[in-house]
């Protein structure tokens, strides 16, 4: 009977400490909301990229490069800066990420020339990073049967950031040009880091205090001493940049169709499937059906291709398209993380961080080469280029799959 009492005592303490790991609904939600703004930061660009083109007389060839900087600056940052989400109070560094990134958005709109405003996005693509820290975040706050439901729905908030960030600035483009998208972008990011200086406890240390260069160096390290990582970092790097070919250049024959800001930003709402697939691709990767889903999300990416070539016979191909594209990329991208997490969850962020450098490198790889494909030979090139690009992914995704 003591004993039976034991268990009991047992397993409720057991429930209790689940339960008392789980971040609550609201704390999830101001983690999606976060995301979703920091990230939108770095796409709004995208719907813009020709009224920067004419207001700072730049050749529309080279406007891939305002991508590619905000891009670069990402990548510095998931080397540099998420790595101390292991190291520093979560909170303070989410917080000094927000309010830098005040700063250079408002760079960002006051830039006078290309050269400037390259500079600008590279600190903004920099301090964007704050997302994954907060994903981290979220996935050492839930239990390790309920992370990839959490990292989902983090997640999600990213992807509706992303598939905002090109409707909302397309319509403040069209009301007040593409500056005011980066001071609204400013004043929001100001008020999101005084709500969450508010509502987020401190949070503990959670390595020792080693230097910098030593959790630096940690990451790299993960590189050699994780499979899984690299496995999927290269799935992730093809992915994003099939995700950043069609969504870059997209803009270019939608304008040359005379579609207006609004309606090209429009599109971005077919991304909707996008925030599905990351709510419910935690779930698979929970229930270990991650492998399965990937390898089908990846045939589903490939013959995206197909519609989205329609773009300039059909439109509504071409939002078909982008849903099979987008829920596609994004199951996967939400399965990698949670398999990767789950490995080592102690080293969160640096994984992450680590993670999301392919990301970073397969968005930059894959803007610039569609706005040249596309300035060269038109649309068709890049969806060739984007279709073979998932057709390798999905290869090596058949290839590695039992290792």
């Amino acid at each position: 009977m003591c004993c039976a009492a034991g268990k009991d005592s047992g397993s409720r303490a057991d429930r209790l400490s689940v339960e008392a790991s789980m971040p609550s609904s609201r704390i999830v939600f101001l983690f999606s909301l976060t995301c979703a703004l920091a990230v939108a930061n770095v796409y709004a660009t995208q719907p813009l990229l020709e009224s920067i083109s004419a207001s700072l007389h730049v050749s529309p060839g080279i406007m891939g490069t305002v991508v590619t900087a905000t891009q670069t600056g990402y990548a510095i940052g998931l080397l540099f800066l998420v790595p101390l989400g292991d190291r520093f109070d979560r909170k303070k560094l989410v917080i000094a990420h927000l309010l830098l990134s005040v700063l250079a958005l408002t760079a960002a709109a006051l830039a006078p020339n290309l050269i400037t405003l390259l500079c600008a996005m590279l600190l903004v693509g920099l301090l964007a990073v704050v997302a994954q820290l907060l994903v981290a975040w979220a996935a050492m706050l839930a239990a390790p049967g309920q992370r990839g439901q959490v990292v989902g729905s983090v997640t999600s908030g990213i992807v509706t950031g992303i598939l905002l960030a090109r409707f909302v600035s397309g319509t403040i483009a069209d009301m007040a040009g593409w500056r005011a998208v980066y001071l609204t972008a400013a004043c929001l990011m100001l008020l999101i880091s005084l709500v969450m200086a508010k509502v987020m406890p401190a949070t503990a240390t959670q390595l020792p205090r080693t230097s910098y260069l030593s959790q630096i160096l940690s990451v790299f390290q993960l590189f050699i001493t994780e499979p899984q990582l690299r496995k999927r970092g290269i799935l992730t790097l093809l992915i994003f940049a099939d995700f950043s070919m069609v969504w870059t250049s997209m803009v270019m024959p939608l304008s040359a169709m005379s579609l207006p800001h609004t309606q090209i930003g429009m599109f971005g709402l077919a991304g909707i499937a996008g925030a599905l697939a990351a709510s419910r691709g935690g779930l698979w990767a929970d229930k270990g059906m991650g492998q399965r889903a990937s390898g089908l999300a990846l045939a589903l990416l490939t013959l995206s291709w197909l519609p989205i070539a329609c773009l300039q016979v059909s439109l509504l191909l071409l939002v078909i398209g982008v849903i099979m594209l987008d829920f596609a990329v994004q199951t996967v991208h939400v399965i990698n993380q949670s398999l990767i997490i789950a490995g080592k969850p102690n080293a969160a962020s640096r994984l992450v961080g680590a993670y999301m450098c392919f990301y970073s490198l397969g968005s930059a790889l894959g803007g610039i080469a569609a706005t040249q494909l596309y300035a060269l030979w038109g649309w068709y090139s890049v969806c060739y280029a984007g279709a073979f690009v998932s057709a390798c992914a999905l290869i090596f995704w058949f290839g590695t799959r039992q290792s």
